[in-house]
C-alpha cells in the first residue's frame, strides 16, 4: 500500500530542468488536514532533509547541520542518521520499524549568515505544537525562510568589501594610498563578483574575473596617484589589499571544526573548496601582477607610534570584520557586534606579535580564543550564531599576504622562501580553528562530548 501510495506521489512531480534538479516538495504533501506527527514516514522525513539541506545552504558546519535535523526529527517522533558533505547531505529517519532514506544536495555553496540566523531561531524555538501542524502547514514556514530575501544589493556588497580590505591592509601596514586604491579595487571586484554571482556564474570564473579586475583597478588607480600625487612607487605593494574579499574564511574555519568533531568528510570537502578558491585567486593576483610588473614587496614605514598604532588598529579592524560580516549577509547589528569582537580580538593578536617574543601562529590562537569566548557571551544574550560571529571577527586574522608571497615566490622558482611563507600561513591557519574549538569546548557542554 505504502509503496504504491510513494509510486503515485512520485508521478505526480513536475520534472526540473536544472542540472541540479529542483526538488518540488509540495508533490510530497498528501496529509493535509492531519497532524505532521501522524503524518507519513516520507513526510516527516522531508521537513527533516529539507531543514538540513537550507542550513548546509547558508554555510554553517556539519555538527551544527545534524544538531538541527535531530530537534526536528525528534518533534516527529523520527529518529535521524545523517551523513553530511560541503554541498549534499544522505540521511536516513526511522519510525515504527520502518526507514526512509534521501539524498540531498546544493548546485552551489555560500555563506547567508542572516538566513541561517532565522534558521537557528526556527529549529531553536519548536515547541510541541509543532508537531501538530500539518506538513503543508509546516513547508509554508519554510518556504519562507528559503525565499527570504539577501539584504543587500551588489553596490552595497562592493563597498562592505571596500571598507574591510582599506582595513585589512591598514593592519598588514598599508598606509593612505594603499588604503585609498585598495578600497577602489576590493570595491569594484566585489560588486562584479556579486553581478556575475546573481547570473549563476560558476565559482572558480566569478573568483577568477573578480580578482583580475580588482588587481587590474588597483593598478589604474595607482598609477593616477603616481602620476598626479608623485606617490613612491614602493606603495604598489599594496595591491594584495585588492585581492583579500575573496579569503574563503568560512569554508577555512568550519572544515577544522568539522574534522575536529570527526566529521572528516565535511571537513575535508570544505578544506579543498576553501583551497581551490585560494589558489584561484593568488595565482591570479600573480599573473596580473607579473603582466603589470607589480611586486609584493615589504610596506613602507607608517612611522607611527607604538600607542598611536595601537588605537588606529581597533577602528581598522573593526571596519575589516564589519565589511566582511555585510559579505556574509549579516544583519547591520550583527555585523556591528561582530565588528567589535574583532576590534578586540585582533588588536589583540597584531599587539602580542609586536610587543612580546610570542609567535604569530600562538597570537592567533589566543585571539580566536578571545573571539571565541566572547562570541559564546553573547550567544547566549541574544542568540546570534557562534558562527556568525566568530568568523567574520577571525577572517581578518587569515594571512592572506602570506599565502599570495607564498605562490608569488613559487611562480618565480623562488622554492624555498615560497615554501616559508607557506609554512607560517599554515600555522596561522591551523591555529585559528583550534581557538574557537578551545572556546567552545570550555562553555559548551555539548560540544565537549561525543554520543
Amino acid at each position: 500500500m505504502d509503496k504504491n501510495r510513494n509510486e503515485n506521489i512520485f508521478k505526480s512531480m513536475p520534472l526540473s530542468l536544472h542540472h541540479h534538479m529542483t526538488i518540488p516538495w509540495d508533490s510530497l504533501i498528501k496529509s493535509e488536514d492531519i497532524p505532521a506527527s501522524k503524518a507519513s514516514l516520507t513526510e516527516r522525513a522531508s521537513i527533516v532533509g529539507r531543514i538540513g539541506i537550507l542550513m548546509l545552504s547558508c554555510g554553517t558546519g556539519a555538527w551544527r547541520v545534524r544538531e538541527a535535523m535531530d530537534k526536528v526529527a525528534l518533534k516527529l517522533n523520527l529518529t535521524c542518521s545523517a551523513d553530511i558533505g560541503l554541498i549534499s547531505l544522505e540521511y536516513t529517519c526511522f519510525s515504527n520499524n520502518q526507514s526512509y532514506t534521501q539524498v540531498l544536495s546544493l548546485p552551489n555553496t555560500g555563506v547567508n549568515t542572516d538566513k541561517l540566523n532565522i534558521l537557528e531561531h526556527f529549529v531553536n524555538n519548536i515547541h510541541n505544537e509543532f508537531s501538530s501542524l500539518t506538513i503543508s502547514q509546516i513547508h509554508q514556514k519554510i518556504d519562507a525562510i528559503q525565499n527570504h530575501p539577501r539584504r543587500y544589493t551588489p553596490v552595497i556588497l562592493g563597498l562592505a568589501a571596500a571598507m574591510a580590505c582599506s582595513g585589512f591592509i591598514f593592519l598588514l601596514g598599508g598606509g593612505i594610498p594603499e588604503m585609498i586604491c585598495s578600497f577602489i579595487g576590493a570595491g569594484i571586484g566585489n560588486y562584479v563578483r556579486s553581478i556575475l554571482g546573481k547570473h549563476a556564474i560558476t565559482t572558480i570564473v566569478g573568483v577568477a574575473i573578480s580578482v583580475a579586475i580588482a588587481c587590474v583597478t588597483y593598478m589604474f588607480a595607482f598609477k593616477i596617484f603616481e602620476s598626479y600625487f608623485n606617490i613612491l612607487a614602493q606603495h604598489e605593494a599594496g595591491y594584495i589589499g585588492a585581492m583579500l574579499f575573496v579569503i574563503p574564511g568560512f569554508p577555512f574555519i568550519t572544515s577544522m571544526l568539522d574534522i575536529s568533531k570527526l566529521d572528516i568528510r565535511s571537513g575535508l570537502e570544505r578544506l579543498t573548496y576553501a583551497v581551490m578558491i585560494t589558489l584561484i585567486a593568488t595565482l591570479v593576483g600573480w599573473l596580473v601582477a607579473s603582466i603589470v610588473h607589480f611586486r609584493p614587496e615589504n610596506f613602507l614605514p607608517l612611522s607611527l607610534s607604538p600607542l598611536l598604532l595601537m588605537i588606529l588598529r581597533i577602528p581598522a579592524s573593526f571596519c575589516g570584520v564589519f565589511g566582511f560580516s555585510i559579505m556574509f549577509n549579516s544583519s547591520k547589528k550583527m555585523a556591528a557586534v561582530s565588528g567589535c569582537i574583532g576590534a578586540i580580538a585582533n588588536t589583540l593578536r597584531l599587539e602580542l606579535v609586536d610587543l612580546t617574543t610570542i609567535p604569530p601562529a600562538a597570537a592567533a590562537f589566543l585571539a580566536a580564543l578571545v573571539a571565541g569566548l566572547v562570541a559564546s557571551m553573547v550567544n547566549r544574550y541574544n542568540g546570534y550564531p557562534r558562527i556568525s560571529l566568530t568568523v567574520p571577527s577571525i577572517v581578518i586574522m587569515v594571512p592572506g599576504l602570506y599565502i599570495y608571497r607564498a605562490v608569488y615566490n613559487i611562480g618565480t622558482n623562488q622554492i624555498g622562501a615560497g615554501a616559508l611563507w607557506m609554512t607560517k600561513a599554515a600555522l596561522i591557519i591551523m591555529f585559528l580553528p583550534l581557538g574557537l574549538f578551545v572556546a567552545r569546548a570550555i562553555l559548551d557542554k555539548d560540544w565537549r562530548h561525543f554520543d
